[in-house]
């Protein structure tokens, strides 16, 4: 009789150890720490000829607000990642518009640097536009919708999980600024 409570107690406990198990392991993800994670490798060439690599962004936070010039979201987004820009440029963050706009002339939403470089003037954008014309980056990011944003920290880790679309009712700012507040 004393061997059936030990196992019935033993298995008990060997569940209730399970149970704990899983739900920690949420827990740990959530709290590994961001010296951790793999930083992000990439290289994207400016509209004007220049280029940009994350080795480059190591030491400051980086945004990447991934957009398109035929997206009717991109314009709310080009505005507020302007705003951003001018609010916490001086505090060592990097912002930039990334283009996803095709570089090949057969393709329908086919854009070259000059028309992204207009299309960002005439939408009072004055940070470097970015392109990413295959979504090369998009995907390494695993970013399934446009426009959004990733945020780098000083390693070159992405922080937290991409910001998908633009928040209703909401500004740009506010949709990141807690973020970025915690890393700096």
């Amino acid at each position: 009789m004393q061997t059936a409570k030990r196992l019935r107690f033993a298995a008990m406990m060997f569940s209730l150890m399970l149970v704990m198990a899983q739900a920690a392991v949420p827990l740990l993800a959530a709290e590994t720490p961001r010296a951790l994670q793999a930083p992000v490798e990439f290289a994207l060439r400016t509209t004007d000829g220049g280029e940009i690599s994350s080795e480059m962004l190591r030491g400051d936070i980086a945004v990447l607000a991934f957009g398109a010039s035929w997206l009717p979201l991109s314009r709310t987004q080009v505005e507020g990642v302007q705003k951003l820009a001018d609010q916490y440029g001086a505090r060592n963050v990097r912002v930039y518009w990334v283009s996803t706009d095709s570089d090949s002339p057969k393709s329908k939403n086919y854009a070259t640097d000059a028309q992204l470089r207009d299309y960002a003037r005439k939408h009072g954008l004055k940070v470097a536009v970015l392109r990413d014309p295959g979504g090369k980056l998009l995907k390494q990011l695993r970013i399934d919708q446009l426009p959004a944003v990733v945020i780098l920290d000083r390693a070159g880790a992405v922080s937290g999980e991409p910001i998908g679309g633009l928040a209703p009712g909401g500004t740009f700012i506010e949709q990141i600024a807690s973020r970025l507040e915690r890393l700096l």
